[in-house]
């Protein structure tokens, strides 16, 4: 079996020293499961905060816990997943051609038992939450194991991701208030769909060439000259869907101040994005960034 060394962690790892220093073959495994990559699990885990809090669990911080680590989990089982899928297209693309799976480092076999290994911890944090909230998680399941294949059938496979990498924001509230008060959740979760593709839009611009020649969808080349305007038209559909949802919950003027920091900073993004070099991916990494600010602002009008 083959190994990854240092100098072919793919480009955007952010943690290579600490990836490097693992003995193999735990290194190739942490490479396959991104944990050298943690603005994933970071995206994943920011619309559970914004669900949880704006429905008004600002002190369930226990069950945040538990979310920040089935975020980490789960996001480790969803690229593993995506790999042993992809494998043979990540291997044409120069990106992607160094991932375990992809380079022969680990095993297809090897993955899937990774794979499981990482969903049985996904299974011990479903267990801390209200059955309600389970059974809401698990709706996810069958988004996220057709995601791997859009790209094949879609220009668009950005839309779809939109739907499955934003899931935590209806899990989140469910797991806050059940059932209840759905208006609020549904413009929070259209938000958050916008603001995904808006994001993934801007990740996808490293791979344009790359994608053309494979032949698999991209909504960065769906949008040929226009993805600035692609997306400046969705993050502004994101705030206009934040404001709803911040305006259902507290229909109060003063409140919806609280969206103004994300909304400054999401400006900056689209106003000084450029579509090649590194600054996509420093782009794409800033809405860390972003979620912060949109957890903020959850938790002041659902504290309120």
């Amino acid at each position: 079996m083959d190994t990854i060394t240092s100098e072919q962690i793919v480009p955007d790892s952010e943690h290579r020293g600490l990836v490097a220093r693992l003995p193999q073959p735990l290194r190739n495994y942490a490479l396959l499961a991104r944990f050298d990559r943690p603005i994933g699990w970071w995206l994943l885990f920011w619309p559970c905060a914004w669900g949880l809090f704006l429905a008004g669990g600002t002190s369930r911080w226990g069950i945040l816990a538990w979310m920040l680590l089935g975020a980490i989990v789960m996001r480790g089982a969803g690229c593993v997943y995506n790999d042993i899928v992809d494998a043979d297209l990540d291997a044409r693309v120069a990106r992607t051609a160094a991932r375990p799976v992809a380079s022969g480092a680990v095993s297809k076999r090897g993955a899937w038992i990774w794979l499981l290994s990482l969903c049985a911890i996904g299974l011990l944090v479903l267990l801390q939450l209200r059955w309600e909230a389970q059974v809401v998680a698990l709706g996810s399941l069958a988004l996220v194991a057709a995601y791997p294949f859009m790209k094949r059938v879609t220009g668009w496979p950005q839309a779809w991701l939109g739907l499955v990498f934003t899931w935590g924001a209806p899990v989140g509230w469910i797991e806050a208030t059940g059932f209840a008060r759905l208006a609020p959740l549904a413009a929070l979760y259209a938000g958050c769909w916008a603001w995904c593709m808006a994001y993934d839009t801007i990740y996808a611009l490293q791979d344009r060439e790359d994608d053309a020649l494979v032949g698999i969808g991209s909504s960065a080349l769906s949008f040929g000259r226009h993805v600035r305007l692609g997306v400046t038209v969705l993050y502004g559909l994101a705030l206009a869907c934040w404001t709803g949802a911040v305006w259902l919950t507290r229909p109060d003027a003063l409140a919806l101040l609280a969206l103004l920091p994300v909304a400054v900073h999401l400006g900056w993004q689209v106003l000084t994005l450029r579509q090649d070099g590194a600054d996509p991916l420093t782009k794409f990494r800033s809405n860390r960034f972003a979620g912060l600010l949109m957890a903020t602002a959850c938790y002041i009008v659902g504290a309120a």
